[in-house]
């Protein structure tokens, strides 16, 4: 018996979470591209990942997308660890929870990240040779006025599958 049931339920169903993990990832991610390819936003938080760990920018592509897709199953990990807790799951539930994981990212770690980030510029001092992106803002609106929204949708679409896939 363990002291930690939730937990035990959540990676007793490791296949079913890893499986919708990597399709709620896999929305997310081209959600979140679409929205580049429209010129609706420029946020690409792949490469923001891959680009904290080198400075090429054609490494940090391939680099940020392997990071974002671990990154979506260790979230999808969190979700069934929710869910087992509070003992119920659902679309509509995992729809919530997609859209405070998303506000989450909006208004705390993008204002946050020219702190974290060595590649990210200060609000304050601009851009140098070294920290060369522009720093998101809050709600990633320096990256376009749609960028909360998209995010947002993306991140909820996320919670949704998670939801829906995720036994509670």
């Amino acid at each position: 018996m363990t002291a930690f049931p939730a937990l035990a339920e959540a990676f007793g169903n490791i296949e079913i979470v890893l499986v919708w993990g990597l399709v709620a990832t896999l929305v997310l991610t081209v959600g979140m591209y679409a929205s580049q390819g429209l010129g609706v936003s420029r946020l690409s938080l792949p490469f923001l990942m891959g680009f904290y760990v080198t400075r090429r920018r054609s490494r940090a592509a391939i680099f940020g997308l392997l990071l974002y897709m671990f990154g979506g199953w260790v979230f999808a990990f969190l979700y069934a660890w929710l869910f087992a807790t509070l003992g119920f799951s659902g679309w509509q539930w995992g729809l919530l929870g997609g859209l405070l994981h998303g506000l989450f990212l909006l208004a705390v770690i993008l204002p946050l990240l020219p702190y974290l980030h060595p590649r990210v510029a200060s609000p304050y001092s601009g851009p140098t040779a070294r920290r060369r992106l522009e720093p998101p803002g809050f709600l990633g609106l320096n990256y376009g006025r749609m960028t909360p929204v998209t995010t947002l949708v993306s991140h909820a679409a996320y919670g949704s599958i998670l939801g829906w896939a995720l036994p509670g």
